[in-house]
């Protein structure tokens, strides 16, 4: 195991001499070189072969200041499909870098087939990652990325910290992952569960913190994991939450820390426990009921030895490594108390928010049924497949075309409708256990429906959670926008009692918000990005069930408010 570093060497290493006020490299362009290929490697005793970037697990780590321009180089030589999602860019003007198959791109085919992905980081500082959007080859194609303050803005909004370590978490199965994907859709029901969490892809114990006494260290926590939510926490140190979703955060003190897949969170953690070894544990939470699935998952943080007992005592195993105390693996009510106490940081102190709204929409979504297609020949012809809507539409993938390049032919027709719908088709007790028996309810079919906007509209989205197929927490994400949570809570949406409870001052912004468990949430975002941007469920399972819509933006008004054309390389289907 790596312990890493110590005296000049480590802190060098810890800081990368680049971030918290040192300046990085003059250059504005950021260039990378991405080969996906195919990896073998072993965990928990056994060998597997993965898709993976430049032989790395997880893939190499991206670094880049506010206002450079990111040019990445994608040479795909897997077996698969493969495109890269670059979560919580906004492409600004940029759709065709934006990554999801079929929505802004067709995939880059396997072979050596190339695609490079060219982007402008605009107005963002903070964690945020990458990874592939095909199948669910996310599971081993993901990296960290990280935004530093441009020239002229050197410090943080926060006390400036002494180090950093960057953490993604994921999810391990002893099985080829499109295999894992092909099984459940071949069945119409769920995939197999990961048989192990990560940290930094390795299992428990594999990965080491070296920390300092007295120092403060910015955590940078993402939440790569496929399906699953997690709790977090290290034994001992307590947390200030100073951002989510690269959107800075007012200082939020905490033990405990919850992330949903897709998710990111930035937080300051003092090294002032008694030097000694402590546990740092992710562990899985559920919030559908029912549910036993309870991985967990560990890390080491360990104090670098201050004097020549403590090392002796270390040496002679007489020090104890001590765990959190972890809250219940269902634990809802410690989830929604973190989800909902985090309020964004004003800029110069003025709210924000758009008060005036231009579009308003009430989106069910959740689990239903279908009939089971000719493909799915391991599927239960009597109950059906599952699948996943959003005001009764399963979304579904074109095939021919992608939606971005379909809008910008401006001929979509057998591509796409602009009919989605901004109510459902029934109105019922939508998080009512009975809505589960009936059938009429439960039955949803397939479209490739988006919502159009015109361009610099607000839009305010009410997401209401149902309980067709049981109730579940669902994090939502929305592609080339930030956009705010205005309220949260639990039951049927009432806009006459709910609006009472609206922070228009200081909402938090995310790009991915999770929904509680037969609850609801409201957002507010205003449409200036043109082109056609995907919200759907980041828990991958849902994805393919049909968990989506689409939003189609117009061009503004003045040539630098229009999509620009499809790059040359752009892929073909």
């Amino acid at each position: 195991m790596d312990r890493g570093l110590s005296g000049l060497a480590h802190v060098l290493a810890f800081l990368g001499c680049c971030c918290l006020g040192l300046p990085l490299a003059d250059a504005a362009v950021v260039e990378h070189t991405f080969h996906v290929g195919n990896l073998t490697i072993s965990r928990l005793g056994h060998s597997q072969v993965i898709t993976a970037v430049n032989g790395q697990f997880p893939g190499p780590k991206l670094e880049a200041r506010d206002g450079d321009t990111v040019v990445v180089h994608v040479v795909n030589n897997s077996p698969y499909n493969i495109t890269i999602h670059w979560h919580g860019i906004l492409q600004r003007l940029s759709g065709w870098a934006d990554g999801p198959s079929m929505v802004s791109q067709c995939p880059i085919h396997p072979g050596g087939a190339a695609y490079t992905y060219r982007f402008n980081i605009t107005g963002q500082e903070g964690t945020l990652w990458w990874h592939a959007h095909v199948s669910f080859l996310r599971a081993t194609v993901y990296g960290a990325l990280l935004i530093r303050p441009g020239p002229g803005k050197p410090h943080y909004p926060f006390p400036t910290p002494h180090g950093e370590a960057t953490l993604l978490f994921g999810e391990w199965w002893n099985a080829s992952v499109v295999d894992v994907e092909r099984q459940a859709m071949l069945s119409g029901g769920a995939p197999n569960n990961s048989i192990a969490l990560t940290v930094n892809g390795m299992t428990t114990g594999g990965y080491e913190l070296p920390v300092r006494h007295g120092e403060t260290y910015l955590l940078r926590l993402i939440n790569a994991a496929l399906n699953y939510q997690l709790f977090f926490k290290v034994a001992g140190h307590d947390f200030t939450v100073v951002a989510a979703d690269a959107c800075y955060t007012e200082p939020y003190d905490t033990d405990v820390i919850v992330l949903a897949p897709g998710q990111t969170v930035d937080a300051l953690m003092r090294a002032d426990a008694s030097p000694g070894h402590y546990y740092m544990a992710a562990q899985v939470y559920q919030s559908l009921a029912n549910a036993t699935y309870t991985a967990n998952t560990t890390a080491l943080l360990w104090y670098e030895q201050h004097d020549v007992a403590t090392a002796e005592a270390a040496t002679a195993g007489t020090s104890m490594i001590v765990m959190p105390t972890m809250p219940a693996f269902n634990d809802s009510e410690t989830a929604q108390g973190f989800y909902g106490s985090l309020t964004g940081l004003l800029p110069d102190g003025k709210p924000t928010v758009p008060l005036h709204v231009d579009t308003r929409m009430l989106v069910t979504y959740g689990l239903g049924v279908m009939p089971c297609s000719p493909t799915q020949t391991l599927c239960n012809r009597t109950r059906g497949s599952v699948a996943a809507s959003m005001n009764n539409v399963s979304f579904q993938l074109p095939t021919t075309m992608s939606l971005l390049e379909a809008h910008m032919r401006g001929n979509v027709d057998g591509v796409y409708t602009r009919d989605f719908p901004d109510r459902p088709p029934l109105m019922f007790n939508f998080t009512s256990a009975a809505a589960g028996s009936n059938r009429s309810v439960m039955l949803t079919s397939k479209g490739t429906k988006v919502k159009t906007l015109r361009f610099n509209t607000t839009v305010e989205v009410v997401l209401q959670n149902t309980a067709i197929l049981g109730s579940e927490n669902h994090p939502l994400h929305l592609h080339g926008f930030n956009f705010y949570v205005l309220a949260q809570g639990v039951g049927n949406f009432d806009a006459r009692t709910a609006v009472r409870s609206y922070n228009l001052v200081n909402p938090q912004q995310r790009n991915t918000v999770a929904v509680p468990a037969g609850g609801w949430a409201v957002i507010r975002f205003t449409a200036d990005n043109p082109g056609v941007w995907v919200m759907h469920c980041h828990l991958d399972a849902h994805l393919p069930f049909g968990l989506a819509m689409a939003f189609e933006v117009d061009d503004g008004p003045t040539p630098d408010t229009i999509l620009p054309p499809p790059p040359p390389d752009y892929p073909q289907c």
